[in-house]
């Protein structure tokens, strides 16, 4: 059986952030090799589902989301569970990023509907699809920052429920709930402002 990509039994993930806390800027490159197979398994399900148009590679999101949080300092995170939720972040910011660039590149292009269904990630044709679902998630996490935060970390993190519910510290059970309200209310959002 495949290892959960959160779990950390050697706490070789968990060392490193810790070294990273204690200001040795030289251990990303030890933490990089360590997550990188389960980013760039993240970034193939986003990518390959997210943008029939799409101009980003896995592999080149891998490296942004690297560099992003390389440039921000050591991450605040305590586990791999923690830093893999903060790496969503990343890849959820850096594709809007990339998005809105394409949108201003493009300006007046149609509008796509998504649909967040039971997978992590599903299609959303173009960039304007995009900006609405992060318009639509920024509102939700004010409403109810959990719920977003189950949303980043399903659709742009690519994690599983049980994946979720260990990085939130709540039951599988928690997540679903979440994860079904979450996706009923950025419909309804998405909709309305389309």
């Amino acid at each position: 059986m495949p290892e959960s990509p959160v779990a950390d039994p050697a706490g070789e993930v968990t060392r490193v952030l810790a070294t990273l806390r204690a200001g040795d800027d030289a251990a990303y490159d030890q933490l990089f090799p360590l997550v990188y197979g389960e980013l760039r398994r993240a970034a193939d399900v986003l990518l390959n589902r997210e943008f029939a148009q799409n101009t980003l590679q896995p592999t080149a999101l891998v490296h942004e989301v690297y560099l992003k949080l390389v440039r921000g300092g050591a991450p605040d995170a305590s586990s791999r569970a923690h830093f893999l939720g903060i790496a969503a972040r990343a890849m959820r910011q850096i594709l809007v990023d990339h998005a809105r660039r394409r949108k201003a590149a493009k300006r007046g292009k149609g509008e796509a509907f998504v649909t967040l269904g039971d997978h992590a990630a599903e299609p959303a044709q173009d960039a304007d699809t995009l900006i609405a679902l992060e318009e639509a998630l920024v509102e939700l996490g004010s409403l109810d920052a959990r719920l977003a935060k189950v949303v980043e970390l399903r659709f742009f993190g690519g994690l599983t429920e049980e994946q979720v519910a260990t990085t939130l510290g709540v039951t599988s059970r928690t997540v679903q709930r979440d994860w079904s309200k979450a996706r009923a209310w950025l419909h309804a959002r998405i909709s309305e402002s389309g």
